[in-house]
């Protein structure tokens, strides 16, 4: 004889149905403050680059105005394409989060693609630019004096150019050892000059100066393509932060589709802390995206890792909002138990409790007959990522119940279950005798709380 039964009640289609009507896993966008916290929060980096930017350009301009005319004027021009360049990326990329696009792989590649066409079309024109310095060289040709003069120039503009990018530009982090290449440039022309040979000295003078332009302007656009792949980085993942923080509580839906008054999920709560664990975990990447030391390349898989981070907020929220939902119907399903005992057997329920007043945990109910009889019914939660519970009901008889008896009974639990709209699996009968201490609900309490009763039904 088995005084302990088991019923594995399949939820599946009310699962799915309550999940259809919470719509738990899409993620909630309060567009307007989801747009007015993610400039809040990146309006510190942002300013933070135009800082530098603004710091680089001042250094810049008076690195310039030492230059030869001919090589100045060449060198302005540049940076005033390079300024219109990032002015038009960086509203580019301001459109693009405005509209908080998540498809950040294809808006990368796009933004990619556009500073690859422009930094093409910036070295066809340093040609044409560079083609109209050197015809001046060649007429140098065979003119001591005037091809002194010139190296000395040159000279004088590759240190100056050479200063510029050492003070200015990260040149180990884009081009490592190649300003040390065109300094050792630098100085075999110096040699040769103050050797008196001239024309051998500036054509070497002038190509170094040429190569460190050239040097400049392939870093500016590299520093320009990082800091974009940051800017995008930054925002896609301070977008995961601040959608974390909108769907911390949510509200729970009724079956007309409406918000139930009173009525929030808590979804760290019943996550069991996924929730803060995912901010956790979004911080880490936050923190390499916000720092230089990062590459483009990790950036960019940085901005599309942060597609995957939101994809999981839905997955937590889902899981946390069908975990409220059926820590409801357990006490629906133990209601429902107690009704069909109450009226097949007489008897009375005098305590239900949560395992440790925790709502997440399973379901105990204690029913009691004027015979002294008592009966357990257990409701517990399926394991993870399975559907349905799991009702047990352990029998407690001082006067003497045969197998049939404790089986019919259980089976009456069974239909009554599948009548009430509850598909069940097959009756089981669980080996041994139950536990006494499985009648005490104490031992789920605080010492400060009083034993309780059933709550009412709030079918979900």
């Amino acid at each position: 004889m088995s005084g302990k039964k088991r019923i594995l009640v399949d939820e599946t289609q009310w699962y799915q149905a309550q999940r259809a009507a919470q719509n738990l896993k899409q993620v909630r966008r309060d567009m307007p403050r989801l747009l007015d916290e993610v400039r809040r929060q990146t309006e510190a980096d942002q300013a933070r680059t135009r800082a530098e930017l603004n710091e680089r350009a001042r250094r810049t301009e008076e690195a310039l105005s030492g230059l030869a005319a001919h090589t100045q004027r060449l060198e302005r021009d540049t940076g005033r394409r390079l300024r219109e360049q990032s002015e038009r990326l960086q509203q580019e990329l301001r459109g693009t989060a405005d509209r908080l696009e998540r498809d950040t792989r294809t808006r990368l590649a796009q933004q990619r693609a556009a500073l690859e066409r422009e930094l093409a079309a910036e070295r066809d024109q340093r040609r044409r630019d560079i083609a109209g310095l050197t015809g001046r060289v060649d007429e140098l040709a065979g003119h001591r004096e005037r091809a002194a003069d010139a190296a000395r120039d040159w000279l004088a503009d590759g240190t100056t150019m050479a200063g510029l990018i050492d003070t200015t530009l990260p040149h180990e982090r884009h081009a490592p050892g190649r300003l040390d290449r065109l300094r050792l440039d630098l100085a075999t022309a110096r040699r040769n000059s103050d050797a008196g040979q001239y024309e051998a000295a500036l054509s070497l003078a002038q190509g170094a100066y040429l190569d460190l332009s050239e040097l400049r302007l392939d870093i500016e656009h590299r520093e320009l393509e990082r800091r974009l792949a940051q800017d995008a980085a930054v925002e896609a993942l301070v977008l995961v932060e601040t959608l974390i923080t909108q769907n911390e509580v949510r509200p729970v839906m009724g079956p007309d589709g409406e918000p139930l008054h009173g009525v929030e999920l808590d979804v760290d709560h019943w996550s069991e802390g996924e929730l803060a664990q995912l901010r956790e975990q979004t911080a880490e990447p936050l923190a390499r995206a916000r720092d230089d030391a990062t590459t483009t390349a990790e950036q960019r898989e940085l901005a599309a890792a942060a597609a995957g981070l939101e994809d999981r907020l839905g997955e937590i929220v889902d899981r946390a909002g069908m975990r409220q939902l059926a820590s409801q119907l357990r006490v629906n399903l133990a209601d429902s138990v107690a009704g069909t005992l109450s009226r097949i057997g007489a008897y009375e329920l005098t305590d239900g409790e949560y395992q440790d007043e925790d709502q997440r945990r399973s379901y105990h109910a204690v029913l009691e007959h004027a015979n002294g009889n008592r009966i357990v019914v257990q409701i517990l939660p399926p394991p993870e990522g399975e559907t349905g519970q799991v009702l047990r009901v352990l029998s407690y008889d001082h006067d003497t119940a045969s197998e049939r008896e404790l089986r019919d009974r259980a089976e009456a639990v069974r239909h009554a279950l599948q009548e009430a709209g509850h598909p069940t699996g097959a009756l089981e009968s669980e080996p041994g005798v139950p536990d006494p201490s499985a009648a005490d609900l104490d031992r789920f309490r605080r010492p400060a709380a009083r034993p309780r009763t059933l709550p009412a039904d709030g079918a979900v």
